[in-house]
């Protein structure tokens, strides 16, 4: 551009004021500034954020010739009689060279500034001035170049020109400044996000962007996915906190995907009324089609607050969820005798006989057997899965092998832990031996429980190799030899106190090992006989092999069995069609000579009293019919058929409702015998217990408190049954990892290979 062209200018001189031309022009210009200053504070239209009014004057006279608005970004310049149209024609339409339309771009972060230096730096303009014509002069500032411009580096990008005659070069340059990462804000670092999130707000407020996807999701939608989300979130209460829904970042990333922020007090609202109400009617529907059921409950009988699950069974093999009650503590067996029957009497109403027996793993004994003389018809269970864990109790308490290897290790423990130079030594040796350093847990005395005791056994156990070391350690030596504990500790490692060690963790694993199978399985009464008969084999093996007195540890071993033993075991093992053994004539005979003289006394005794009087002999009749001519061999072979499960690889047997529906379909002939095989076999002889969060106790406190817990637990429950879902995230979270960490060995075992190539 030459220099006789026009200059801008924004003086505008009082001489022109008579002039009526003049006074319109400088009344269009201040209109158009004012115009201009409202947009840039976010209230008037998009395009001033580009255009500046300018007041050209004639280069001889000075007088105002015209307004014209200056495009920011290439310096063109516009007639202002029309400002949207000319926003439409330059920016929208791509005449503008420098504009870009993308939405993102901050329009007001692209400052013109003179580069004509004053004292304290340049003046941030968006045009130049002639400071010697007036004493009014107005700026149009755009809001970044409130940071100093000597904080930015600069490009030149464009020229216009002066009067040299007012002491201004024959061409200013015009240089856009931009932020670098290297810009101190006055608040410090975390200025620079605050000016991000302003740019970012004014971008929205220009331009708002669609979603990722380039579709907005519809009203359906929205409410399909809230909905789902509320499914997760109280299917896996417990696990997953409501009041999750409020962090933060869990809000950003629901409108990230285009999803309203959710409030948590809907969510515990009319929502949960509706998932508990659908959950419920469904559950109640599931119990009015079954012909009987069976109560199924976690009791607790200890100290602690807990909260006592009741499920119920049913004959198809499925388990729906009734109620959770809460206790503050000990339980009374005439407290869950009446928590057990009212909750028998809500689901039957009148048909009591309905309810054919009740299993629970921690009730006490005394209420079920209550129930059982006072109820003819029920068969009250305690769990099978209590009674092995607590055969390992018994082990511990009266074997002499448990409790000398017990105190050696508390000994062991002790010792170790608390002696500085033996303690360096134990760690310095497990690093070298394993790799891994950690001192001896030892339990706390008057702990409940065998499990911590366990753990300093397997801890001693699997240190074995560095505790060798220790004491075969010169300094160490010299501890121990002035420590009585410590001679008495090398003397007991000389000895057999290593073997026995072994016997003892053989045992807790076998035993727990079979607990473990229990709970997965979750056997039927018809199994329990032939799973403590398992079991004992097992134990005799374990004594032969570690030379441990067969007789005393068969004395512990009956008197639990005793303990849990029921008559319904005996009888529901020789009506299960699956345990029938094939005779000489190739008939399927039930396995009668597998029960003991007591146990065939107890089957006669248990068919009769689940019966009337009426009926007594008659199935006393049939049950000897079923004794000496048993199965027809093609449905007794059905019902035992096996599949190999393909996640475990075990044979399972493959249609476990078999067993039942011979007695219901095929052996009809069975009047009173066949009621009696249907509801004893499908019988569960453990109990379905869930572990819900400590938290529920300390804010489950007011009655509408409890209210929401109950439908929380209602919902989350009887998802964990349908799914068959009985473990917990600790569980699951220990698992995960330490398959994790094999796949990690394993990667780091092949790079060490390759390496050593």
């Amino acid at each position: 551009m030459s220099s006789t062209t026009h200059q801008l200018v924004t003086v505008h001189s009082p001489d022109d004021d008579d002039d009526l031309t003049v006074k319109s022009l400088n009344k269009r210009y201040q209109g158009l500034l004012m115009i201009r200053t409202k947009a840039i504070n976010g209230k008037g239209a998009w395009y001033w954020a580009h255009f500046e009014p300018s007041l050209l004057r004639h280069p001889d006279t000075g007088r105002p010739e015209s307004v014209k608005l200056r495009c920011s970004l290439c310096l063109s310049l516009f007639s202002a009689s029309n400002p949207s149209r000319t926003a439409t024609e330059h920016l929208k339409r791509g005449t503008c060279p420098n504009f870009n339309s993308d939405p993102g771009q901050n329009p007001v972060s692209n400052p013109v500034v003179s580069s004509r230096k004053r004292r304290g730096g340049a003046r941030p303009v968006s045009y130049l001035t002639r400071p010697e014509t007036g004493p009014e002069t107005a700026y149009s500032v755009a809001p970044i170049t409130m940071i100093e411009p000597v904080r930015f580096s600069g490009v030149g990008s464009g020229t216009y020109p002066t009067r040299p005659e007012h002491g201004f070069s024959s061409e200013a340059t015009v240089v856009h400044f931009r932020p670098q990462s290297h810009v101190v804000l006055s608040g410090g670092k975390e200025d620079l996000g605050a000016l991000r999130m302003l740019e970012d707000s004014v971008k929205k407020l220009k331009s708002p962007k669609p979603l990722a996807t380039g579709q907005v999701l519809s009203r359906a939608q929205i409410d399909s996915s809230v909905g789902l989300l509320a499914d997760w979130v109280f299917e896996n209460w417990g696990s997953v906190s409501v009041s999750c829904l409020d962090h933060p970042k869990f809000k950003s990333f629901l409108n990230r995907v285009g999803l309203p922020v959710v409030n948590p007090k809907e969510f515990v609202g009319l929502r949960l009324d509706l998932k508990y109400n659908e959950a419920k009617m469904e559950s109640e529907a599931r119990i009015r089609d079954a012909l009987f059921f069976q109560v199924s409950s976690n009791g607790s009988n200890n100290n602690n607050p807990s909260l006592v699950n009741v499920s119920v069974n049913l004959p198809n093999g499925t388990s729906v969820f009734r109620r959770g009650v809460f206790t503050s503590g000990y339980v009374f067996s005439k407290h869950a005798e009446d928590v057990l029957w009212e909750t028998i009497c809500d689901i039957c109403g009148n048909n009591l006989e309905q309810c054919v027996g009740i299993v629970s793993d921690k009730f006490k004994t005394k209420a079920l057997r209550n129930l059982e003389n006072k109820h003819h018809w029920m068969i009250n269970l305690c769990c099978l899965l209590q009674g092995v864990i607590k055969l390992l109790q018994d082990f511990s308490k009266e074997l002499p092998l448990f409790n000398n290897v017990v105190d050696t290790c508390y000994k062991v423990a002790n010792f170790v832990n608390t002696k500085s130079l033996v303690r360096h030594s134990f760690l310095k040796f497990q690093l070298q031996e394993y790799g891994r350093a950690a001192l001896v847990r030892v339990p706390v005395y008057g702990g409940v429980g065998f499990d911590p005791v366990f753990q300093m056994v397997e801890d001693v156990l699997s240190s074995s190799r560095a505790l060798q070391l220790v004491f075969l350690d010169e300094g160490c030596k010299l501890v121990s030899m002035e420590n009585n504990i410590g001679k008495e500790i090398e003397e007991m490692m000389m000895s057999r106190f290593w073997n026995e060690l072994d016997a003892v963790h053989s045992l807790v694993g076998l035993i727990k090992g079979m607990a473990r199978e229990i709970e997965k399985e979750k056997p039927r009464v018809g199994q329990c006989l032939p799973l403590w008969e398992e079991l004992r084999v097992k134990i005799k093996e374990w004594c032969v092999k570690y030379h441990v007195n067969e007789n005393h540890v068969e004395k512990v071993f009956d008197k639990r069995f005793k303990r849990n033993y029921h008559p319904a075991w005996s009888a529901a093992f020789v009506l299960d069609p699956f345990y029938m053994i094939p005779d000489t004539s190739g008939k399927y005979l039930p396995p009668f000579k597998c029960l003991t003289s007591e146990q065939e006394k107890d089957v006669d005794k248990l068919i009769t009293r689940l019966v009337s009087r009426e009926e007594a002999h008659i199935v006393l009749m049939e049950l000897m019919k079923w004794r000496t001519e048993g199965l027809d061999p093609m449905y007794a072979q059905a019902v035992q058929l096996k599949q190999r499960d393909p996640i475990t690889g075990k044979m399972k047997v493959a249609n476990p409702q078999s067993s039942r529906l011979v007695w219901e379909a095929h052996l009809t002939e069975f009047k009173c015998l066949r009621k009696v095989a249907m509801r004893l076999i499908f019988l569960h002889a453990t109990s379905c217990g869930f572990k819900w969060n400590s938290s529920i106790y300390r804010w489950a406190q007011s009655r509408a408190a409890i209210d929401k817990a109950q439908k929380l637990i209602f919902v989350a429950a009887q998802s964990k049954l349908e799914g068959r879902d009985f473990s917990n995230d600790e569980e699951k979270d220990a698992e995960f990892f330490s398959f994790a960490s094999r796949e990690d060995d394993v990667l780091n075992d092949d790079l060490f290979d390759a390496s050593s190539l």
